[in-house]
Formats: structure tokens, sequence, C-alpha cells
């Protein structure tokens, strides 16, 4: 569009679209230095997402895995900016009050910023500024458009039209002008980020950790079938592979030498522990599956990897327990909260305080410096990331973040499997057709996994050599495959001999159930 062509009202609109750029691009530079969390845009954003009732939630991780949390930044842009280009046609007509709504957009930000966990009275100045910027940014991109012209036919000679030239002028100012507005805020809001990861982040603390040999070592495993089944998931997922299902919009960032955890509540001696402290005490190597409650049946969000850390019953056993103490709230240091029963962190499991992960410190995404792992339960309940604070208390005194969404309060993993080859949809030739998968009952274990094809007999598959039942197992079915069109599906049988159940039901409140089936062609 040429700046003759830009319609008066799309002018205005203009200016309320880049104004608010420009605020929010100072708001994320001055995040640079105050801290990521004051960041206006992803202040509003993390109050979004606290706000947005489970069944949304729930169907956008269902649908999108981590993939939601850009949706919803998406979504956040979309609607600042037809907010923006609202209040930018507002300016012409009533300026006071376009003023007012940019302090309210403002005060929404300031909110956000400082209701969040740990949140400093500094954190409001980010979103402060931003509206300040926003509202001088509008006032004087508006000044470049002619106070009076409009885009309404006049009668031809009339002394109050302007002529075209003089019409084209100030827009065409107010684009060129504009242009240098988005080129600017878009380098000073990439300034903030990188001066945000540079000041707070916390990639260089996890780079400089040097992480002593465990005491015990993890138990070694046999040949991985995956190796040469095409397709199998391989016994220990990738850490670049490994599912992230979270609520941190921005991943945080803790540096390792000013992490500090706390153990208090119902205990006799309350502790604190440095980092350093916790890498000096004895630590432990274990393979160990984890699973989200989100997962849908079939589902991606399982992984299995190489942990090592300190047994949480050792420094429940130090701190000294209230019996009555049934539950154990960690808290993150972005403030979200889980509650594990306590009985699950001392019956003899190897739940730890992880510092690695497949051999290296944590990823930055999976909770560095330190995270919880707790075999058999899933990780709403159990397993929080960037762990700053374990409370003892009771179950009647507190509900963690989840519990108040609704979903269960005790969830044990339930038994489940999954074909991972032949995928569904699959055409293959007929002839000796490799089924493959993983079946996974965290501290129960797999005893038995069954293949059925169409109505038939179930058939008993091959199982993998595990190390412990904390692991899922991979299973494989040589089938003898016809031409046509066939349904598989599969079931486990966990090792307290107890079946998978067929029962077809929802993640929400405490796990999906049922089987797992693809359908596939078989050709001649």
């Amino acid at each position: 569009m040429t700046s003759a062509m830009l319609p008066l009202r799309t002018s205005w609109r203009l200016v309320g679209i880049l104004g608010a750029a420009a605020g929010l691009a100072v708001g994320e530079l001055l995040a640079g230095f105050v801290g990521p969390d004051s960041s206006p845009y992803f202040a509003v954003a993390a109050a979004v997402a606290d706000l947005t009732p489970r069944p949304v939630k729930d169907a956008a991780i269902g649908l999108l895995g981590p993939a939601d949390k850009l949706l919803l930044l998406a979504g956040l842009a979309l609607v600042l900016g037809v907010c923006a280009a609202l209040v930018g046609q507002l300016t012409e007509r009533a300026p006071r009050l376009a003023l007012a709504a940019i302090a309210c957009l403002g005060a929404i930000g300031m909110i956000s910023a400082v209701t969040r966990p740990d949140a400093r009275p500094a954190d409001v100045l980010p979103s402060l500024v931003a509206a300040v910027v926003a509202g001088v940014t509008m006032r004087g991109l508006g000044g470049l458009i002619e106070p009076g012209a409009d885009d309404t036919p006049r009668e031809s000679g009339s002394a109050a039209t302007p002529s075209p030239a003089e019409q084209e002028f100030p827009r065409r100012r107010l684009l060129v002008t504009g242009g240098l507005v988005a080129a600017g805020a878009v380098s000073t809001a990439v300034l903030g980020r990188w001066l945000a990861s540079e000041r707070f982040g916390a990639a260089r603390s996890r780079a400089g950790v040097r992480l002593p040999d465990p005491v015990e070592r993890a138990a070694s495993s046999s040949l991985d079938p995956a190796a040469s089944i095409r397709g199998l998931s391989r016994f220990q997922t990738a850490n670049e592979d490994f599912y992230r299902v979270d609520t941190a919009l921005t991943v945080p960032q803790l540096a390792a030498e000013d992490w500090e955890l706390r153990i208090h509540g119902m205990v006799r001696r309350p502790l604190r522990l440095s980092y350093q402290q916790l890498l000096q005490r004895p630590l432990i190597e274990r393979d160990i599956t984890l699973a989200c409650v989100s997962n849908p049946v079939g589902g991606p969000y399982v992984g299995n990897a190489r942990w090592t850390g300190a047994r949480v019953a050792d420094l429940l056993r130090e701190v000294g327990v209230d019996p009555a103490a049934d539950q154990v709230v960690s808290r993150s240091h972005d403030g979200m909260t889980i509650g594990t029963p306590t009985a699950a962190l001392t019956d003899g499991r190897d739940a730890m305080l992880a510092v690695a992960m497949n051999g290296e410190p944590l990823p930055l995404e999976h909770g560095f410096p330190v995270r919880m792992v707790v075999p058999g339960l899933y990780g709403y309940v159990s397993a929080c990331k960037w762990l700053v604070d374990l409370e003892l208390t009771t179950f009647d005194r507190y509900d963690a973040y989840w519990i108040n969404q609704g979903w269960a309060e005790r969830a044990a993993v339930k038994t489940a499997s999954r074909i991972d080859t032949p995928h569904d949809g699959a055409r293959q030739g007929a002839g000796l057709v490799t089924v493959a998968g993983v079946a996974w009952a965290q501290h129960r274990g797999i005893d038995r996994v069954e293949v059925r094809v169409d109505d038939g007999p179930w058939a008993e598959a091959e199982l993998a050599a595990v190390p412990s039942v904390d692991t899922w197992r991979q299973w494989f079915y040589r089938w003898r495959a016809e031409p046509g069109r066939h349904r598989l599906r599969v079931r486990a049988t966990d090792g307290h001999g107890a079946p998978q159940t067929t029962v077809r039901r929802d993640v929400y409140p405490s796990g999906a159930t049922g089987l797992h089936e693809v359908t596939v062609t078989i050709v001649p």
C-alpha cells in the first residue's frame, strides 16, 4: 500500500500499534535490568495463563503440548495489537480518553508483574515506563497526521479541502517515521531479551557445574532393541527429545551458586541447603520413567532418563518429620506448587532431588539446578522443577496448584502401553511385520504385553530386559501380515498381575485409561 492510499482511520490505527510496540520494547529493555519476570508482555501472558479455565488449558496441552505457550503468546500479541489500534483510533477524537486507556493497560502490566511469586516493588517500572513511552509515541506520531484531514469527498474547489499532495505528504511522513519506530522497537526488544539472558540467565552457571560421581550407579541395561527396530522408542530418551509440560512461559533462570533449598513446616529441625552442600551428599543414579497426567492414550508425554540426585528420604529423616505431616509441598522458583504424599518419599522408592539428567547437569528446561523425581507418580504431584522449597504439611491444610484446578489429590501412574511402530495410517508390504512399542507402570513394573490383530486372539509380545520396575519396558511382536486393512491393539499387565483397563477415560482428573490402537494397511 502506498502512502497516498493510506486512509486516515488506518493512519490512526497504525499510530496506536506503533506506540504500543515502542512502549513494550522499552519495557522489555528495562526488564533486562530489573528482571525477566517484570517484562510487561510476559507478565500479562503469565497472568492470562493463570486465569485460563482448566478445560481450556487441558485442551491446549492435549492438542499442542509445549506449543500451547507459543499459541498463548501469539494470541496475546494479536489482542494487544487490536487494543492498540482502537486506542490509536480513539486518539484522533478523544485524546484524553485514549491516555486513560493507555494508563489502564499499563496498570494491568504492573499488577501482573507485582503479583507474580517473589515479585519486588521495582517490577512495576517496566510496565509504568512502557505506558509513558506508548503515550508519548502515539502523541508524536499523531502530530504527523494533518489535523482535520479525512477521507470524505468534498466539493471541488472548497477552501477546506486539502490538495492531494497536501494529504499525501503527512501520511508519507507517518509511514517513514513509523518504519523507523518499528525497526527501533524490534531492536530494543531483542536487546532487552539479550540483556535479561546475560544478566539473569543460568546457562553460564550450568556450564560451570562439575558433578561428583554417584555413590550408587544405575544398573547397566542390555542391548537396546530400538537399535534394530526402526520407529521404536529408545530405552533412554535424549534430553532434547524429552517431553516438557509446565506452566512457565519463559524458562525460569536460577544460577547454581544462588540456589538454596529450604525444608521447613512440620519438622523438628528446619534445614537450608546450598547447591554445593547438596552435591556433597551421597548421590544415586537411577533410570526412571516420568509421565505427564495430560498424556492421552498412546500419547508422547512420557520419557525415560538416567537421573542423578540425593535421596529425599535421607533429607526428611535428617529434619525429623512430624508423623502427622502426610504431604510435602514443593515450590518452584517461579512459584509453582506441587503436593506429594510424604509416604511416597519415604517408602523406599528412589525419590530424589535430581541434579543431573542422562549424565549431564539438568537442562534449563528440565529444572536446573535441582528438580524432584519420584518413581510411580504423575509429574503434577511429584516432579517439581526449579525446586527451591519443601514444606511438610497435611493435605487438609493445603491444596497445591493443580489440586485447585480440580485434578486428583493423589495420582499414581496408571498402567499404559503404546504402539510406536507401525504408526497409525501406515502402509506396509505383506509378510513379517514387527509391531513394537513401550509399556510402563512405574514402581510396579511390566510383566506382560499382548497384541491383538483385528478381532483375533491376544498374542504375547517379547519384552526387553529392564534394570528396574521404575522404567518403561520396550516390547515387540512379529506379525505375519496379510493384505488388507487391519486394526492393532496393545495391552499390558503390571508387575502385580493387574491387567491394563480397557475402559476409555479422559486424562482429567487422574490420568487417561484405555487401550492404544492403530490402523494399518497391508499391501501385496
